[in-house]
């Protein structure tokens, strides 16, 4: 067998096991569930909205969207400073410990803004919906199993 031969024997073996490894990952490894995801299909799937509470519901989660990004962005940034600040100390240095601070600053801030919008989308729920709610929210903040 010539050398062609056994590199594109080779490809075709890599190709085969990796297809099977995708494979045998989808069907025997969890799947990550996305935060909130379980919360976003009570609200858009169990709890029967009405038109109003959709409509409602839409400019929430557009206003959300749109804070969110921006506070991502932030971290982002935030992080990129505490890189320069670790790569200027190499350690745990003042740098290092005011980038940390300001980016948990961040963090809180985006955790008081994902409250914040859901209890602004509790609010919209009629006191039948809420109690289902209340239980998605609680498990989405406790579940482990992600």
């Amino acid at each position: 067998m010539s050398g062609h031969a056994r590199l594109t024997l080779c490809v075709i073996a890599c190709f085969i096991a990796a297809i099977g490894g995708v494979f045998v990952g989808r069907a025997f490894l969890p799947t990550l569930v996305p935060p909130g995801a379980a919360l976003h299909d009570v609200l858009h799937h169990k709890l029967a909205l009405d038109a109003e509470q959709e409509a409602r519901l839409q400019v929430l989660e557009q206003r959300f969207a749109v804070r969110r990004r921006a506070l991502e962005l932030e971290l982002r940034a935030d992080n990129a400073k505490l890189a320069e600040a670790i790569e200027a100390e190499h350690g745990n240095g003042p740098r290092v410990a005011a980038a940390v601070d300001q980016s948990h600053a961040v963090m809180g801030e985006l955790q008081k803004a994902t409250l914040a919008h859901i209890f602004a989308m509790r609010q919209l729920l009629r006191p039948k919906q809420t109690g289902q709610f209340d239980q998605a929210v609680v498990k989405a903040l406790t579940d482990d199993a992600r």
